[in-house]
């Protein structure tokens, strides 16, 4: 049997026939499967449990359904895995569940390894993005020694032989500027690790996690421009090729560009280097 022990999935489908038949599927290999016959069912079962990863119906007559159902959990946790099923696809229905950060998508009715190997990918990644978010803890807490210290830090020239990870943590360490002990400075930017904001100008921009660690990344790495497939291997913590990996990243940067204009910044501080990806651009030193 696979390694899943503690490992839990959430079924959404209103057919109970489905939901048993995909339950005892994860079940003989070890997952820990809660079922819900709704999306309303699955919303107020995630407010009292967190799960590895929801396995939810595209289709559902009464209430929400499955792409609305992704909508409300990215609100609530955007590193939240959602993988889509249904027997009716629709590549614009895909392509909206798949822009809303479901991470992958089933047609009904698929076999047992078909589902199982989709939900492994999902804990996987799941796994991956909680990796993620404990180093980014460790640079907020990282930060707040900083502002008590006037230790030099780690120069951008030593990135280059460090792993990526290492790096993020680097980053903490005296490659941006911290002017309290909750603030750090980065260029024009005021950021505020603990609550995914940012300012400008003294407006105030809230961001979301994807679109926070993003700037970080970018941040810990400016001088050489970013791949597309570096950036959702190193920001949302899976693997894809190139060109879907650009599908993924545009969104965000997008949303990041039109938050940053908005605040009064006129110039992009994001630059994307046309084929290649995107750098900060040289105002951020």
């Amino acid at each position: 049997m696979e390694n899943n022990e503690n490992t839990s999935v959430l079924v959404v489908d209103d057919e109970a026939a489905i939901r048993y038949s995909v339950s005892k599927t994860l079940q003989r290999v070890g997952y820990l499967v809660t079922e819900a016959a709704s999306g309303e069912e699955a919303l107020d079962i995630m407010g009292r449990q967190t799960f590895d990863v929801v396995l939810t119906d595209i289709r559902m007559p009464a209430g929400l359904d499955g792409v609305e159902l992704v909508r409300r959990i990215k609100d609530v946790d955007a590193d939240t895995i959602v993988v889509l099923m249904t027997a009716y696809p629709s590549l614009a229905t895909a392509v909206e569940a798949l822009r809303l950060g479901a991470h992958d998508y089933l047609i009904k009715p698929s076999s047992s390894q078909d589902i199982r190997q989709c939900v492994a990918r999902g804990v996987e990644r799941a796994r991956n993005l909680k990796r993620r978010r404990a180093l980014l803890d460790a640079i907020r807490s990282n930060v707040s020694e900083l502002s008590r210290s006037d230790t030099e830090g780690v120069k951008m020239a030593a990135f280059a032989e460090r792993g990526p990870d290492e790096r993020l943590i680097a980053l903490s360490n005296g490659d941006v500027e911290s002017t309290t002990n909750t603030v750090m400075q980065l260029g024009p930017l005021t950021i505020y690790p603990g609550r995914y904001q940012i300012s400008v100008n003294d407006r105030n921009i809230d961001l979301t996690p994807t679109e926070f660690d993003l700037l970080l990344y970018l941040a810990a790495h400016r001088g050489r421009v970013v791949s597309c497939h570096e950036l959702v291997r190193e920001v949302r913590g899976y693997a894809v090729d190139e060109a879907e990996a650009r599908e993924v990243i545009r969104p965000h940067v997008s949303n990041l560009r039109r938050k940053l204009k908005q605040s009064g910044q006129d110039e992009d501080l994001i630059v994307n280097v046309r084929g290649i990806g995107y750098r900060l651009s040289e105002q951020i030193d």
